[in-house]
């Protein structure tokens, strides 16, 4: 099944959110970890249903179901990224850049900006 992280509903994403920053996790611990928490047995539901839609698969341990994204932290991040690039920024990279600039600039530091002038330099070294 090819179902994306954005067609997933709030509390599969809420989940595999979990799943993914932990990099493993059992049904306990997202059921912890999860803000207004439901039962536990429909973190388990969700949890079968997030490995049904490919997002999610399992090891057992010690007659536990232990629970690992399909995908790493970074794929996750870069399809998540992707899509909200398409959605609301039309496309373009450089209005998320600039976007994400105007709201974290102020936390940035000077070895922050040094560093992302770097990636954009060998950004543009690779193109030629």
């Amino acid at each position: 099944m090819n179902v994306t992280i954005q067609d997933l509903a709030r509390r599969e994403r809420q989940i595999l959110q979990i799943v993914i920053n932990q990099g493993k996790a059992t049904a306990a611990e997202v059921h912890e970890r999860l803000p207004d928490s439901p039962s536990y047995s429909t973190v388990r539901k969700v949890l079968s249903i997030l490995e049904a839609k490919g997002h999610i698969k399992h090891t057992e341990k010690n007659r536990r179901y232990v629970y690992m994204p399909t995908q790493s932290k970074r794929a996750a991040r870069s399809t998540a990224l992707k899509h909200l690039m398409d959605s609301l920024f039309e496309n373009s990279a450089e209005s998320v850049i600039s976007t994400l600039m105007d709201i974290s600039a102020a936390k940035m530091s000077d070895d922050d900006l040094d560093r992302l002038a770097e990636i954009i330099e060998r950004h543009r070294q690779e193109r030629q």
